[in-house]
């Protein structure tokens, strides 16, 4: 399940998409538009400006802008840095492994199911992109 976190980011990213190439957005205009809590919402920015995904410009006419055309920013690749891991357990995690301890990895049904599901989920977020994240409403 997507973290809340993870939902307004992704939120937020759709919402700018959409702006992409109209210059800098305001913070509050995102907050406001999309519903999320403004102090939220700048934590969440600072953390994708970190990663390269946003550039922010201060001053008049200042405000967050996507660092690149929406279509070159997967979501799996946002999911993982405001979210983490895509794969619901630790031991198949192909960025953020962490071995079990109470199982063997190369005998557990359940670590070769959730590869299975952590492949299939990967397939789609990864070629799904800040795009798709534009609300079909505004589009």
């Amino acid at each position: 399940m997507l973290s809340k976190k993870t939902q307004y980011g992704l939120k937020a990213l759709g919402y700018l998409a959409e702006k992409y190439g109209s210059g800098p957005v305001l913070i509050a205009d995102i907050a406001e538009q999309k519903c999320i809590p403004i102090k939220f919402l700048e934590s969440i920015l600072l953390q994708l400006k970190q990663h390269d995904i946003l550039e922010s410009k201060k001053g008049k006419g200042g405000g967050y802008y996507l660092m690149q055309p929406p279509k070159k920013t997967s979501i799996a690749q946002v999911i993982r840095i405001i979210g983490g891991p895509i794969a619901l357990l630790p031991c198949v995690s192909l960025n953020f492994y962490e071995k079990c301890g109470d199982c063997n990895e190369e005998n557990c049904g359940l670590r070769k199911t959730m590869a299975v599901v952590r492949d299939a989920t990967l397939k789609v977020l990864e070629k799904k992109t800040l795009c798709d994240l534009v609300d079909l409403s505004l589009a």
